[in-house]
């Protein structure tokens, strides 16, 4: 080891936050492995299709919701219309989904699954839920409450009522 260098054992090293109190990098670790894994599969589908992850989720919110808004979804994705657009352009003319016209509204735009939208969200959420669904099945039985309400209190406020609206609060 050249002389300027030193020797610097991991726990060494002090991992606190500007408040002083210690940051959780096991958990932080934890995620980013998690979410690699959790993605990593529906990745090597989408791929397939020419996809990407911003279709998934696309495909995702459209299967939980039918008939969505489109205005409901990029206030969901926060994403700009024209990122959407483009994944959407794409989902439509490769007949994943469809765009109706609202019933009372007709400047309303509504997104709908097709056949082949709700299949590819089917195969995409099948490896997903094998994932969640073998992780929990090792943790005793109330851990899935309490995963769910760990998951809700890592979501901004604000998005809260988006989360209850969606039906996604109501096994915490």
């Amino acid at each position: 080891m050249a002389a300027h260098q030193k020797n610097v054992n991991i726990a060494d090293i002090n991992y606190a936050g500007p408040d002083g109190e210690a940051l959780p990098l096991d958990i932080m670790g934890l995620f980013f492995f998690a979410y690699r894994d959790f993605t990593g599969d529906a990745d090597a589908l989408l791929d397939r299709q020419n996809f990407g992850r911003a279709h998934h989720r696309v495909l995702y919110f459209v299967n939980l919701r039918p008939g969505m808004p489109v205005a409901d979804l990029l206030d969901i994705l926060k994403i700009t219309k024209q990122s959407l657009a483009r994944v959407l352009r794409q989902l439509i003319d490769n007949g994943y989904v469809e765009q109706r016209t609202g019933y009372s509204d007709r400047r309303q735009r509504l997104l709908y699954a097709t056949d082949k939208g709700r299949q590819l969200f089917s195969t995409l959420s099948a490896t997903q839920a094998s994932r969640i669904n073998g992780a929990i099945d090792s943790l005793p039985p109330e851990s899935r409450r309490i995963i769910l309400r760990f998951l809700i209190g890592m979501v901004d406020p604000a998005d809260r009522q988006t989360l209850d609206r969606l039906n996604l609060t109501s096994s915490a």
